[in-house]
């Protein structure tokens, strides 16, 4: 299970989570085989993935998005990220 707070911030309040391009993705399941947080679900009746526990991945982890042979797998950019956590615990976002 993933941890509640990063840095003193509720984790569903960071937007640090995998975007899947379905134009670029083969659906091999390497992320979601790597990824032992559960972040991806399986719709196999679709055929595709998911990100279905977008809390679930650890913040600043790209670890699925380096298993990804095609690059279908992005992440918001690290200093927005950065900036966001700061803002939230200044009291700036109040969410």
């Amino acid at each position: 299970m993933a941890e509640t707070t990063f840095m003193g911030v509720p984790r569903d309040q960071i937007p640090w989570f995998p975007t899947i391009d379905y134009e670029k993705c083969t659906f091999c399941m390497e992320c979601d085989t790597f990824c032992p947080h559960h972040v991806f679900e399986r719709r196999e009746d679709d055929r595709k993935l998911v990100v279905a526990n977008p809390s679930n991945c650890v913040v600043f982890c790209r670890a699925c998005a380096k298993t990804c042979g095609p690059d279908a797998i992005s992440f918001p950019g690290r200093p927005e990220t950065i900036a966001r956590i700061k803002q939230i615990r200044e009291g700036v976002i109040v969410k």
